[in-house]
């Protein structure tokens, strides 16, 4: 242990602690920008400098280790003037236009400016207009309000290992950018959106598509649906300054209500669906030893991703649809049907944590009788200002229930928000399929937390079957080459493009670096999902009276004619440069 002095304080920390970290678990804060726990850790923007007596000059305090006796200051004049000298530097060259930024109200920089008191810019430097990319369908990419801390690129390249985005060029002329300077739809970005939740300023966004739903709700001949997300009822409250994980379900149907949504459905029912036909898609595979291990395919990101870079291994991958594109199949067709209306005259809403979900929908697969499956895709986050452009006191809302009778859905539907919840789903009834025997303890704990490769094998009635659970896509990879080179014995897996699955998707509430390296958001947020399974009468999709009258009257049953018409699709090699 290193014994230190901070600010006059006396602190005991284990060697090879950062001066950032030791003064973090003091309680002491000291400012930063560019950093990123371990991931980003490289001192760039100098915002966290400190004074250590006896030294000449200024320690970075994200990267220098402390050492014994050492003592140091972070609020002495000279610290603070040139913390904001460089404040002023980063602001001079940085487009101001905060009111009508999407990260007003959230930005690090922002944030930074109003502690240190900055009202003017010293240093006005001349500012270059550089094109925005918003050719692809989920990310906007702005780069005159991009501050070169690098912390997209990091977790690009560090964390999901694409590198669709990287540093270009030097000195003043550094920019972040991709190959060739192409849009980030034209080259090998995956549309997580990873870089959108690391980003401190308004220099990454999603594709907005507020404007485009409300049009529609005022479209009298239109019947506008929506459909929510597991991972969005436990995410939703932190935009509005309530506990992270929080519940929200009740009054988010109502703020979804008061906006105007003819009928509000649950995406925990296409989940649902998504589970009896995977469960069956595997059980066939399984008994019959063909195409293993089967891969699950409800995360948009990763399915690009194998696309472009293992189309080789494609044929491993469930033929299943992603439970909101599932549901929208069946919104405009067993629904229309039941309801007398023209799917044509139905305009699908699927309110998601994940941004490549707007890629996803248009996808040309994802269509039946000549209709998209979805219309329109809204994150976490657009909901919450579509809320907040309606007025609506969110805290404060009365709770409210799903419509009928497309919002009941079982515990394993809730849990495919966290890694590890659809292999936990889908056991449960691939087990009661095989075996025909009641599952006990539904729960596959071996499957759970926060490790970013998870194996275990499951025994179901004398069959092993070896499972393994990957988040994040540089896990995934890992994988992806044990299958490649033969050297995976796995019968069944799941992949989720974002760290943590969908509870940390590209389009949930942003934390700052601080909240993102004190708080596990992720465990916060799945606990919640775990507690809403654990609460639920129905734990086990198979026995979601709805799923059975649908499959009775109008599918037949999992994996047959009318339901792979419906709820499956195929997928296809991608270049991953168009160049």
């Amino acid at each position: 242990m290193i014994n230190l002095t901070i600010d006059g304080k006396a602190v005991c920390v284990p060697e090879g602690t950062t001066i950032l970290e030791a003064a973090r678990r003091a309680n002491i804060t000291i400012p930063t920008l560019c950093f990123l726990k371990e991931i980003n850790e490289v001192g760039d923007c100098r915002m966290c400098i400190v004074e250590v007596e006896g030294r000449k000059g200024f320690a970075t305090s994200c990267i220098q280790k402390v050492e014994e006796g050492m003592v140091v200051r972070t609020n002495t004049k000279e610290v603070v003037e040139a913390k904001r000298m460089i404040l002023d530097l980063i602001l001079s060259n940085h487009q101001r236009d905060c009111l009508t930024c999407t990260r007003n109200g959230t930005c690090e920089l922002q944030k930074l400016a109003m502690q240190f008191n900055v009202t003017q810019i010293e240093y006005q430097g001349a500012v270059k207009i550089k094109p925005i990319d918003d050719l692809s369908p989920s990310i906007v990419r702005d780069p005159n309000k991009c501050i070169l801390c690098r912390r997209c690129t990091a977790v690009c390249k560090n964390v999901q290992k694409i590198g669709a985005i990287d540093v270009l060029e030097r000195g003043y002329e550094s920019c972040i950018g991709t190959v060739n300077n192409k849009s980030l739809a034209e080259v090998n970005c995956t549309f997580c959106g990873q870089c959108i939740e690391a980003c401190p300023v308004g220099a990454l966004k999603e594709k907005e598509m507020i404007e485009d739903v409300i049009e529609k709700l005022h479209d009298k001949d239109m019947h506008v649906f929506v459909q929510t997300a597991p991972a969005v009822r436990v995410a939703l409250g932190e935009e509005f300054g309530m506990p992270i994980g929080t519940n929200v379900t009740g009054k988010m149907v109502s703020a979804l209500k008061r906006i105007g949504f003819e009928k509000v459905f649950d995406t925990n029912t296409g989940a649902d669906f998504t589970i009896m036909e995977e469960a069956n898609e595997f059980v066939q595979r399984f008994t019959k030893n063909e195409t293993l291990p089967m891969i699950t395919s409800c995360s948009p990101g990763w399915v690009k991703y194998i696309e472009m870079n293992y189309p080789e291994l494609l044929g491993h991958l469930s033929s299943c649809k992603s439970p909101h594109e599932m549901f929208g199949a069946i919104l405009k067709s067993y629904y229309a049907e039941k309801e007398g209306i023209d799917p044509e005259k139905i305009y699908v809403v699927s309110i998601m944590p994940c941004i490549a979900k707007k890629f996803e929908r248009q996808r040309e697969e994802l269509k039946n009788n000549g209709y998209y499956n979805v219309d329109a895709v809204l994150t976490t986050r657009e909901l919450a200002r579509m809320i907040q452009q309606y007025h609506i006191d969110f805290v404060d809302l009365e709770e409210s229930t799903f419509d009928s009778p497309m919002g009941e859905a079982t515990g394993a539907a809730a849990i495919f928000g966290t890694t590890g919840g659809v292999m936990e789903a889908a056991l449960r009834t691939a087990y009661e399929t095989i075996t025909k025997e009641e599952l006990k303890n539904v729960n596959f704990e071996d499957v759970r937390g926060e490790k970013g490769i998870k194996k275990a094998t499951i025994d179901i009635q004398g069959n092993k079957v070896k499972v393994v659970v990957a988040h994040g896509l540089g896990n995934a990879q890992k994988v992806l080459e044990e299958i490649k080179s033969g050297n995976a014995d796995y019968q069944f897996v799941e992949i989720m493009a974002c760290p943590g699955g969908c509870v940390m998707g590209g389009g949930q509430p942003i934390k700052d670096a601080k909240t993102r390296a004190t708080v596990d958001v992720r465990a916060l947020r799945a606990g919640a999902l775990y507690s809403i399974d654990e609460k639920s009468k129905i734990r086990k999709s198979h026995e979601n009276p709805i799923l059975k009258k649908i499959y009775k009257d109008y599918l037949g049953e999992p994996g047959g004619h009318k339901a792979h018409e419906l709820l499956h699709t195929h997928y296809q090699k991608r270049e991953k440069y168009q160049l």
